[in-house]
């Protein structure tokens, strides 16, 4: 059950962050060519994050 809770948090939050990071490349100007890395980056970021927070609430219980 926390498995399911928590991959349904980690793919709504996936997608608000690249939602976001697509508004900061727009506004920014940033060329087309550095979107891929850009989104990469955050996403592997973002993802380390999320598996550590479930370990932590994991070990919790």
């Amino acid at each position: 059950m926390l498995l399911l809770i928590v991959v349904l948090f980690s793919v709504f939050y996936l997608f608000q962050i690249n939602r976001m990071t697509y508004a900061l490349v727009t506004q920014k100007d940033i060329p087309e060519e550095k979107h891929e890395k850009i989104f990469r980056t955050i996403n592997i970021l973002v993802t380390i994050l999320l598996i550590s927070f479930y370990v932590e609430v994991y070990v919790a219980l």
